[in-house]
């Protein structure tokens, strides 16, 4: 074992020396273990993938069509700098037979470009605009590991986790927001063997840099003068940006402003105290107290009275994920939906809010029946003992892990209340 290991030294050609690593882990890892030789980066990546239940023979799957694609590309913020990333990358890829492709922080490809015969041939394994390249869907890849693992990813040949993707190379990089320092997606170079030079990893990443350098340049420093921004989901303490500033509220602020943004017409004080408060005691006086603070953190002319309202128009991202489902497009709802809304609170009318978003999210999951996106759910915290996912999940992805979660919740379920 040790001699087909060590077959290769480091320095030889990177491509040849995946391919013969790959034959001997396939052959002595029965018992799980990867051999030092593999790249960590690599070992790492094909652990998760197997903990994923992604098999060896799979496919990506095509989440994104026609105009739900195209919607979807035209508000992502990487649409803004693709004409940069053509301008670096395009003619690199045309002219060695490759490909560049941007994906999404959920490993979706959004663009797909480069040589007409390179891109019927990954057409074949539907590396296409559109499909889901994430690492828990097709296992080891650039683009998919790259925004798993938030750093540059240089896959070579038999490196990759499915045997379709093998004859492969490909190099990517993540793409970070350069306010919060968020993935927003990788751009990533694929191709064959004349990628697996190291120059490819830092061509890509330097373009990756160039793209973050583009879009702190065209990004508004501050948002609209006449608007503001409400970050909820997921979150006990909102964000609210306005005026070139982001404000944390405190969470009875955050309760506030939540209700607010959803009764654009206003509230009465009653309404917002029967809104707010289990308690039906609390006197109206610890409302108007709380009020006050609000006004004199956001201002007097943003908060009015009689009823109270915001006076600006705010975009939550609550709204925006109710409206993408009334649009039918679940996955651009999903990729939205970064958690329960204030999922600490416990006012009344914030827990009516939060159910009802996170139901229809999880209702349209179902519906879809995509593996990809009830997997999402189903492992992300406030998804992890949904026992209608995870039943979803295994009718259509009865992975021996799925299948072990579910018997567990089921048990759990039919067990007599302890209490």
């Amino acid at each position: 074992m040790t001699d087909a290991w060590l077959a290769l030294e480091p320095g030889a050609d990177p491509v040849e020396r995946a391919r013969t690593l790959r034959r001997a882990h396939e052959t002595f890892t029965e018992a799980g273990t990867v051999p030092r030789p593999v790249r960590d980066v690599v070992a790492e990546s094909w652990r998760r993938s197997a903990r994923a239940g992604v098999g060896p023979d799979g496919t990506a799957s095509v989440e994104l069509t026609d105009g739900d694609l195209g919607a979807y590309r035209a508000e992502h913020p990487l649409a803004r700098v693709m004409p940069l990333v053509r301008e670096l990358l395009g003619t690199f890829a045309a002219d060695g037979e490759h490909l560049l492709a941007v994906c999404d922080a959920h490993g979706r490809l959004l663009w797909v470009e480069g040589h007409p015969a390179t891109r019927r041939r990954a057409g074949r394994m539907n590396f296409v605009p559109g499909a889901r390249w994430a690492e828990s869907a097709v296992g080891t890849n650039a683009p998919g590991t790259a925004v798993a693992v938030g750093r540059p990813v240089q896959v070579f040949a038999a490196e990759h986790f499915i045997r379709r993707v093998q004859p492969w190379t490909c190099a990517a990089a993540p793409v970070h927001d350069p306010r919060t320092g968020r993935v927003l997606g990788a751009v990533d170079i694929t191709g064959g063997d004349g990628l697996a030079h190291p120059h490819s990893l830092g061509f890509v990443q330097a373009v990756a840099r160039a793209a973050e350098s583009q879009l702190a340049l065209c990004a508004p420093e501050r948002p609209s003068a006449d608007s503001a921004e409400l970050t909820a989901l997921g979150r006990d303490e909102a964000l609210l940006s306005a005026d070139g500033r982001r404000v944390r509220l405190s969470r009875r602020h955050s309760e506030i402003v939540v209700l607010l943004a959803h009764h654009p017409e206003g509230l009465t004080g009653d309404e917002l105290l029967c809104a707010l408060y289990e308690d039906e005691t609390v006197p109206p006086v610890t409302l108007r107290a709380e009020l006050a603070r609000l006004r004199g953190l956001l201002g007097p002319d943003r908060l009015a009275s009689r009823p109270y309202r915001l006076a600006i128009p705010v975009e939550s991202d609550a709204t925006v994920v109710e409206r993408r489902l009334r649009a039918g497009a679940v996955t651009a709802a999903a990729a939205a939906y970064a958690g329960p809304l204030l999922p600490g609170s416990q006012a009344p009318a914030v827990i009516r809010l939060r159910r009802r978003l996170a139901d229809g999210v999880r209702a349209a999951l179902i519906s879809c029946r995509d593996p990809d996106l009830l997997a999402d759910w189903a492992h992300a915290p406030w998804g992890e003992d949904d026992v209608d996912v995870w039943r979803a999940l295994v009718a259509v992805r009865p992975t021996a892990a799925a299948l072990s979660r579910l018997a567990a919740l089921e048990t759990e379920l039919a067990a007599p209340n302890a209490w």
